[in-house]
């Protein structure tokens, strides 16, 4: 059981606000924004290369700490500035051609869909969208189908979409990817840090996520893992001093862990915070977390559908800690101004997903997190 009145004490937003927009970003710890600033007034006193020296051992710690959340090796672990870069990192490394399917799903990512569509006017791939089944998840059935037909080089969902409440399952696609010998990507941006992540179970090659969001780690800071084995078969689409070893004048050589995916320079303030944002979260217990995330989200979905005039929009059998709905009447980014007056925050439902035409325009999004309370909730249903 997680000591909720410890973690809202342990969390100095929870005295200044509802925080209810934890898919957005959520409130740190302390001992995350103390990691920060002190790295960073340490770089102040003593200079930003000196104060890289005394942080190596908290650098390489973050490793560590990834490594154990997601079930992975150290060397499987690479530091990104956020999620998309992160997510970009492993995509534009898969070397596409012309013909090459891509396959995702309907409630993919408005940046993950842009990208494809750009692989495909620069490469010639086809992007093609596995229909939902019944609940509004991808269709496994479906996904079978079009792995027999051949060609596809990639699938590539979203473990938990930004604004429909499901978790796809991502174990089962991860099966079916293996069954088929195909690539599989799974962008794990809403789902690390509020659900249990193991690359193993998940069956994924590569998986990119963020720190500012579940996890309660800085904001500019992201993560990405790829499978050992297949490492020395994806070249990152940039590199630097960091990511290769210039060999002579014509000839250089990738660094061969996946380390080649970051950047020299970077936030080293913000990669120390995330790990010890990591470090806190496996303290509490992954499934401890999830299973306190999934309660609050329904007991809102519940609070919620006993109001007139609001519809719930959550899709899927399996559902996260995200909640989106709308109020008859009233814009949904007005109302979240409305509700920021009143110290609750939440957020809109982007109104750019071009694949899924079930999503309503735009939703107000209410993300729930382990600290907050029942109280919470009932503020927020108060307020409306």
């Amino acid at each position: 059981m997680i000591d909720i009145e410890r973690a809202r004490a342990e969390t100095p937003g929870c005295g200044d606000v509802v925080h209810l927009n934890n898919a957005g970003a959520a409130l740190p710890p302390r001992v995350v924004i103390d990691t920060v600033k002190d790295h960073l007034d340490l770089e102040a006193r003593i200079g930003g290369y000196e104060a890289y020296d005394h942080a190596l051992a908290g650098l390489e710690h973050f490793y560590d700490a990834f490594a154990e959340l997601l079930g992975a090796h150290r060397d499987e672990i690479a530091y990104a500035e956020n999620a998309t870069r992160a997510w970009d990192m492993a995509f534009y490394s898969i070397p596409f051609r012309s013909g090459d399917r891509i396959l995702t799903t309907t409630s993919e990512y408005v940046s993950n869909g842009i990208a494809y569509l750009q692989m495909a006017r620069s490469r010639g791939v086809r992007v093609e969208v596995v229909p939902d089944d019944a609940d509004g998840t991808i269709s496994l059935e479906a996904l079978e189908a079009e792995l027999r037909k051949g060609g596809v080089r990639l699938v590539a969902i979203n473990h938990a979409p930004t604004h429909n409440g499901l978790v796809n399952p991502a174990a089962e696609v991860g099966r079916r990817c293996r069954e088929a010998g195909v690539l599989y990507l799974l962008d794990a941006c809403q789902s690390v840090g509020q659900l249990r992540l193991d690359v193993a179970e998940l069956g994924c090659d590569m998986l990119s996520g963020t720190g500012r969001k579940f996890l309660r780690g800085p904001r500019g800071t992201g993560f990405l893992y790829v499978r050992r084995s297949l490492l020395e078969q994806l070249e990152p689409p940039f590199l630097d001093l960091h990511a290769a070893t210039w060999l002579t004048p014509t000839t250089f050589e990738i660094r061969p862990d996946a380390r080649r995916f970051e950047n020299w320079e970077r936030y080293f303030a913000g990669q120390l915070g995330l790990g010890v944002a990591v470090d806190y979260a496996l303290s509490l217990g992954l499934d401890a977390i999830e299973a306190r995330v999934r309660d609050l989200g329904a007991d809102l979905r519940a609070r919620l559908l006993d109001r007139p005039g609001v519809i719930v929009h959550d899709r899927g059998a399996r559902r996260s800690g995200i909640v989106t709905f709308t109020v008859a009447g009233q814009d949904s980014s007005a109302l979240m101004l409305r509700l920021r007056e009143q110290r609750i925050n939440v957020s809109a439902t982007d109104p750019d997903q071009r694949f899924d035409t079930a999503a309503p325009e735009s939703a107000v999004r209410a993300s729930v997190h382990y600290y907050n309370t029942e109280d919470d909730l009932a503020r927020l249903v108060e307020a409306l």
